[in-house]
This record gives structure tokens, C-alpha cells and sequence, in this order.
């Protein structure tokens, strides 16, 4: 079986325009990671289902182990490393901070893309509607309680805090 060759592709990643070497079938978090060395999406499954690689693609979460980066040439690409940086907080960073909502830490950039999403199109959630948006990211340490309160803080619903 022969495969595809690699070809020349554009995309955009945080607000930058990168040429990279790849397959058009080759995941975009190995382009990101392997080629562009942002780190920040994690490979956790590998089928799009715990959601430890998610970014944005003009704004909307995305599994980025499972989308073909041929697919996201003429989009915008958001990873962890382009919400926020170490002098400049994104409100969900500072929030997941605050709460202390990293354990092991494995799959918080996941958690923080899926919330900066969530409060992007519902900036005051509801206890369901957090619920629902994480349902497909899984945290196997537990910290579950503090990602749903640094979401809460991040929207402004903690008594007495801010983000």
C-alpha cells in the first residue's frame, strides 16, 4: 500500500500563518505538536473522544487528533498557547489558576479550550450547561469539581470573585 506524499499546506495557527510539510490526511494536533511545536494540545485517545487534543477552529472546539490538517486550511486555529500569555492571562487560565483545577494537569489545556468555547457562546452557564459542553472531555484525576468552579469563576458566578 503506497501512501499519500507529503505536499506543502498553509494554515493559520494563533493569528500566524505557518507553511508546513505534511500528508492532507495527517492529524492536526501532529502538525501542531511535531511541526509547530506547541505542546499545549496533549494526545490522549487518539478517536476524538476524551478531549485532551481540543482547539478551536474559528472559534468552535475541535478534536484535533481526529481532523485531517488539509481540513483546516483557510481557518483560524486556537491553541492553549495562543488564548492568553504569561503576562496576559486569558480569564479562563486565570480562573483555572485560581481554582487550582490542575491535578495531574494531563488534560486541563483540553478542559480550557472547551470552556473558553462554552463562555465564548454562553457567557453566564448554567451547572447543566457546563455539564453538557464537558461531557466529552475526560479528566481520569478527579478534579472535575474545580474545572466546574474555574468555569463558574471564569463566567463571574462565584460568590464574591472574579477571573
Amino acid at each position: 500500500m503506497q501512501s499519500t506524499p507529503a505536499t506543502a499546506l498553509s494554515i493559520t495557527v494563533n493569528g500566524q500563518s505557518h507553511d508546513v510539510e505534511a500528508t492532507p490526511e495527517t492529524p492536526l494536533l501532529y502538525v501542531l505538536r511535531n511541526e509547530l511545536g506547541l505542546h499545549a494540545a496533549k494526545f490522549g485517545c487518539g478517536l476524538g473522544q476524551c478531549g485532551t487534543c481540543t482547539v478551536h477552529q474559528d472559534g468552535q472546539p475541535i478534536r484535533s487528533c481526529v481532523v485531517p490538517v488539509s481540513e483546516v486550511a483557510g481557518t483560524e486555529i486556537t491553541t492553549l498557547e495562543g488564548l492568553g500569555t504569561a503576562d496576559d492571562l486569558h480569564p479562563i487560565q486565570r480562573a483555572f489558576i485560581a481554582e487550582q483545577a490542575a491535578q495531574c494537569g494531563y488534560c486541563i489545556p483540553g478542559m480550557m479550550m472547551t470552556g473558553a468555547a462554552l463562555l465564548q457562546t454562553t457567557p453566564e452557564p448554567t451547572d447543566a450547561e457546563i455539564t453538557e459542553a464537558f461531557a466529552g472531555n475526560l479528566c481520569r484525576c478527579g478534579t472535575h469539581t474545580r474545572i466546574v468552579r474555574a468555569i463558574q469563576r471564569a463566567a463571574g458566578n462565584v460568590a464574591g470573585t472574579t477571573a
